[in-house]
């Protein structure tokens, strides 16, 4: 299948591809649901999804084979061969036996692919270069064996999809793991997708005249995936006695140019309330009846269209009005045209052809969602917001995207206008050709420190459930900036706490940004974020690595970097809870317990009348060490050792026991 990945929503129904590469649809649910999965869940699920779509292409069991042997593998082929799909699915079939899956992306802000703290012990890592220019070529290949031998040494497995033409100047060194990818046959592409969504096929199926001719032309991998999304959805739109052969005629008119038809039908309504309605059906397209009929009056209001002075009883009744535009009701009674795929049609139409009603549009879906109207879903309104999004992406204008997340977050802003921008804000980072622009703009957002309290939220929202699924490390810079400059709760810094919270990765990757930034004492909040990050359990528990993050000399140096900030900063009353949890996880750590008191003395050292204080705190928390007193005592003992050896002395012997006073001698006598 492809060799890229494409997740545009364009459609009520369904999404419709759009743009170069194959597309895959992925449903996000909202962070107010309480039932959101964490990213590395949807990630997995992502995977899943195109695992039971895949068509191995020629060259997959090769592919495998040296990934297997060599833990990487480099997929070369021509656009459309099926690269980038075959080397999410490789990743995909080593969930069970290596980390999680990451993907690398070099051409983003300060990333080095020579840095080691890009790669997890045990992780799955893409390195996609399909569409990577010559400029960006060049750089990277002189980094890929370094960033071979880091993911080596990590036990990690590496996939590199190959630029177009890359292999020719690919370093001697890592030819031997290029393996060519073959374009699989397109009819047992588009089978598989229709099998996995559930279309019924039949042995006509195979010989369809216009499925052969359409598959003849040898479309793009998208294309077929495309078309296989169109014959389901025409099979749910199905009327009285179509088969099969109806889906596919209907679906291959939908990819046809629907233009001109469109602007013969908007140059015949002529008058202003028919068009309101019919831009409103394709807005809305699938609600309830009267959410279309309300759409078109506030629009008509929008734009200071001058009311009719006919009575009503002689207005046209809706049903003949949106018979007029070629719309009705469905079987589930939502209003839908009657062709496929004529809703974006026409939103393109009016987009494209009437730029002064752009602005208008925009403000009028931004009160729509806001308004208080019968049977109008939140998934009616969700939609809207995607569909306007939509328009900017498709134009190429992610700026004006960006212009009206701002509008619908002002201060002031209701719940369901930030609940509309943060799924506007949604199909830009989805979206293949200008996610990377988007994502640096939510970067300038969140580094902005007078930010609204509305798109605060948003964006918190948005790097949580949907950076953080394809691009974790971005969202965790992104969320460490909001968390340092947020002013009504712990929202952010919580979202980035919880992000963190099983992927031991992300928390080094945190804890080096921690260890870089608090020397300075410029932020408050990464003293907070550091003494929650450093959690000792964690840090000694390998879990599935190879070895516990502790066990790490760069980590315990950042750890012993932190907590110098902190024992240098805080109070007392702050550190001391902290330290001493860390002093009981020494007491049952094992192996780790000489390693938590060495990070402990290290950042107590530049001060010397610190080591009195945590001396003091070894002391008060003996008697509730786990594994007792005893347990206690001698990790305070040993405290006391690393102490003396950082200051040059030798540690005075242990008092000898005193004897206990006589009212604790135990009873010798006998009983009466």
């Amino acid at each position: 299948m492809s060799d890229t990945l494409n997740s545009r929503i364009l459609g009520a129904q369904g999404p419709v591809h759009g743009g170069n590469g194959d597309q895959y649809n992925y449903n996000y649910t909202y962070a107010s649901d309480s039932r959101v999965k964490n990213p590395r869940s949807i990630a997995e699920d992502q995977l899943l999804w195109l695992w039971r779509r895949f068509v191995p292409p020629e060259g997959f069991g090769e592919a495998r084979r040296t990934l297997e042997s060599h833990g990487t593998a480099l997929l070369d082929g021509p656009p459309g061969s099926g690269r980038t799909s075959a080397a999410r699915v490789l990743l995909h079939e080593l969930r069970r036996e290596a980390g999680s899956f990451h993907e690398l992306l070099p051409d983003e802000e300060d990333v080095s692919l020579r840095d080691p703290d890009l790669v997890g012990d045990g992780d799955r890592l893409l390195l996609d270069l399909a569409d990577a220019d010559e400029a960006l070529w060049v750089g990277v290949r002189q980094d890929l064996s370094s960033l071979r031998r880091n993911a080596l040494e990590r036990g990690a497995r590496l996939v590199v999809v190959l630029p177009r033409r890359g292999s020719r100047t690919l370093p001697e060194d890592l030819n031997q793991y290029r393996v060519q990818v073959v374009r699989p046959q397109e009819r047992d592409v588009l089978l598989r997708h229709l099998r996995m969504d559930g279309v019924p096929l039949d042995d006509d199926t195979r010989t369809l005249p216009v499925l052969s001719r359409f598959l003849r032309s040898k479309p793009p991998m998208r294309e077929v995936a495309g078309l296989a999304d169109l014959i389901r959805r025409a099979r749910d739109a199905a009327r009285a006695g179509e088969g099969f052969a109806d889906w596919c005629g209907r679906a291959l008119a939908a990819l046809d140019d629907q233009g001109p038809q469109v602007a013969k039908k908007v140059a015949g309504l002529g008058k202003g309330p028919q068009r309101a309605l019919l831009l409103s059906a394709a807005m809305l397209h699938g609600p309830h009846p009267d959410v279309v009929h309300c759409g078109a009056a506030s629009l008509l209001t929008e734009v200071d269209h001058p009311e009719s002075d006919r009575p009503l009883l002689e207005h046209p009744d809706l049903a003949a009005r949106l018979e007029e535009i070629s719309a009705g009701p469905d079987a589930n009674g939502l209003v839908r045209f009657d062709e496929l795929d004529h809703d974006t049609a026409v939103r393109a139409h009016f987009w494209d052809h009437m730029p002064d009603l752009r602005e208008p549009l925009c403000t009028w879906v931004g009160r729509l969602v806001d308004l208080e109207v019968p049977k109008f879903t939140q998934g009616d309104r969700d939609r809207l917001a995607e569909r306007l999004a939509e328009q900017y992406l498709r134009t190429g204008h992610p700026g004006g995207l960006a212009s009206f997340v701002e509008q619908w977050t002002a201060p002031g802003a209701a719940p369901r206008c930030l609940r509309a921008a943060a799924r506007a804000l949604q199909c830009g980072l989805l979206d293949e050709r200008h996610g990377r622009f988007l994502r640096g703009k939510v970067y300038d957002w969140a580094k902005n420190g007078r930010l609204g309290e509305g798109l605060a939220s948003v964006l918190v929202e948005v790097c949580t459930e949907v950076v953080a699924v394809r691009h974790p490390d971005q969202a965790v810079v992104r969320l460490h900036h909001l968390a340092r400059r947020e002013r009504q709760g712990p929202r952010a810094r919580d979202a980035l706490l919880g992000l963190v919270e099983e992927d031991h990765r992300l928390r080094r990757f945190l804890l080096h940004r921690l260890a870089l930034a608090l020397p300075g004492g410029a932020w408050a909040t990464d003293l907070d974020l550091f003494l929650r990050t450093a959690d000792p359990r964690v840090l000694t528990d390998p879990g599935t690595r190879v070895r516990a993050l502790l066990e790490e000399a760069p980590v315990r140096d950042w750890l012993a970097t932190g907590w110098a900030a902190v024992l240098r900063r805080c109070p007392r009353r702050t550190w001391e809870p902290h330290a001493q949890r860390w002093l009981h996880t020494a007491c049952t750590a094992g192996d780790h317990d000489g390693l938590l008191l060495d990070v402990l003395v290290t950042a107590a050292a530049p001060q010397g009348d610190l080591f009195a204080a945590l001396y003091a705190t070894a002391r008060s928390g003996q008697r509730s060490a786990p594994g007792g007193p005893e347990r206690g005592a001698a990790v305070t003992d040993r405290l006391l050792v690393k102490i003396s050896a950082a200051q040059g002395l030798r540690p005075a012997p242990p008092p000898p026991p005193r004897a206990p006073h006589h009212s604790q001698q135990p009873f010798r006598g006998t009983y009466p």
